[in-house]
C-alpha cells in the first residue's frame, strides 16, 4: 500500500489539501468496487493538531503530527496562500523533514504554488519545475537555481514533481493515480471528478504582463515602447539604435531584467493583444493579425500557437462565445 502524507502548512489553500484527500480515497473506493484491494493509505500530517487556514474561516484537524510520520512514499505539499515570502517564514520547520523523508525514497510533489515551498527545501536545484503562470516572475527571483517551465501543467525529475497554477493540479494528481494504479483506474477517476485527462499545458490561460520589477529604467522604457507600438514592426536593432544602447549590450541587458529576449518580448505583447482581440471583438484572425504588426500568416500562427498551444481560431472559438456563434 502506497502511503501518501498530505502535509497542511500554515497559510495552506484548504483545496489543495482536501482535492488530494478525495481523490486517492475515492480511486480507493473504485477499486474496492472492483473487489481489489485499496492501493492508498491517506494521511493529513501538521506541525499542530489543528491548522486554522484563510484566517480563521477553516479548521483543519490533522491525523498525525510530523515526529509522528515513520513511513511515507508520496508527499504533498499543497498550495500556500497570502504573502508567499511570510508563508515560508511560518512553514520552516517541514522543509528538514521533507529533505529527511526524500532522501529516504519519498516522492515529493508540490500543488500550484506549493513550489514555493518544495523550491526552499533545494530539491529543486538544477531541475525543472511548474506553478501557477501568475507568480513566475516571483518564483524566478527567488529561486534562480531552479529552471521554471511556466507552461507546463506537470513536471517529473528524480522523484520530484510538480504542477502549474490552480486547478491544473488535478492532472498532477490523474498522473500519479495512473502510475501508482493504471491507466483504467486514471481513466474512471478522470470521468467520475469530470477532469480532462493528460492535459500537458496551461499555456491558453496565461496573461502576459510583462516583468517590470527590475531596476533598469532604461528596459523599462523599452518595455514601455513596445507595449504602446504593438501594431508596429519593431525589430531589435530598431530598438538598440533608438534607446542608444549597443546591440549585444541591449540583448544581455534586456533578458537579465525580463527574463525575456528582446524578440520574445514583442513576440508575447503582440500575441497578448491579440488574444484580448480574439477573445472580445468580431474581427477574423486575418485583421487581427494586422492589429498586432503582423503581415505573414503562417509566421503569426505559428508565433501564435507557440504561446497559447491553440491556434488563432481555435483560440477564439474556445473564449469567445458570440465570435463562435457567427461563424456557425
Amino acid at each position: 500500500m502506497i502511503h501518501i502524507t498530505i502535509l497542511v502548512p500554515n497559510e495552506a489553500v484548504l483545496a489543495s489539501i482536501d482535492d488530494p484527500r478525495v481523490i486517492f480515497t475515492g480511486v480507493n473506493e473504485f477499486l474496492e468496487a472492483q473487489g481489489r484491494s485499496p492501493a492508498f493509505k491517506v494521511q493529513l500530517v501538521g506541525l499542530t493538531k489543528e491548522v486554522q487556514l484563510h484566517r480563521g474561516s477553516f479548521t483543519v484537524h490533522t491525523d498525525l503530527l510530523l515526529p509522528e510520520v515513520s513511513e511515507t512514499n508520496l508527499i504533498f505539499i499543497p498550495a500556500l496562500s497570502g504573502d508567499l515570502k511570510a508563508g515560508l517564514e511560518k512553514n520552516r520547520e517541514l522543509i528538514p523533514w521533507i529533505i529527511k523523508h526524500y532522501n529516504k525514497g519519498a516522492e515529493v510533489a508540490s500543488l500550484c504554488i506549493g513550489a514555493f515551498l518544495l523550491a526552499a527545501t533545494g530539491l529543486l536545484n538544477g531541475k525543472r519545475c511548474s506553478t501557477h503562470w501568475r507568480y513566475a516572475d516571483l518564483f524566478r527571483e527567488m529561486f534562480p537555481e531552479v529552471t521554471l517551465v511556466d507552461d507546463r501543467i506537470i513536471t517529473e525529475e528524480q522523484r520530484v514533481y510538480s504542477s502549474g497554477g490552480a486547478n491544473s493540479y488535478w492532472n498532477l494528481l490523474l498522473y500519479l493515480i495512473e502510475k501508482y494504479t493504471d491507466r483504467e483506474m486514471a481513466i474512471l477517476a478522470s470521468k467520475v471528478y469530470a477532469l480532462e485527462i493528460d492535459r500537458k499545458t496551461q499555456s491558453p490561460f496565461i496573461m502576459f504582463n510583462g516583468q517590470k520589477g527590475h531596476e533598469d529604467d532604461d528596459i523599462k522604457k523599452v518595455q514601455e515602447f513596445i507595449e504602446k507600438n504593438v501594431g508596429e514592426k519593431i525589430s531589435v536593432e530598431s530598438l538598440a539604435a533608438r534607446f542608444a544602447i549597443g546591440r549585444r549590450n541591449f540583448e544581455k541587458r534586456f533578458k537579465k531584467a525580463t527574463n525575456n529576449t528582446p524578440v520574445e518580448y514583442i513576440q508575447r505583447v503582440k500575441i497578448e493583444a491579440a488574444k484580448r482581440t480574439l477573445e472580445t471583438s468580431r474581427k477574423n484572425v486575418t485583421e487581427v493579425m494586422y492589429d498586432v504588426g503582423y503581415f505573414d500568416t503562417k509566421a503569426f500562427r505559428m508565433v501564435f500557437k507557440k504561446i497559447t498551444g491553440l491556434s488563432p481560431i481555435d483560440y477564439r472559438n474556445k473564449y469567445n462565445k458570440e465570435a463562435t456563434a457567427l461563424a456557425l
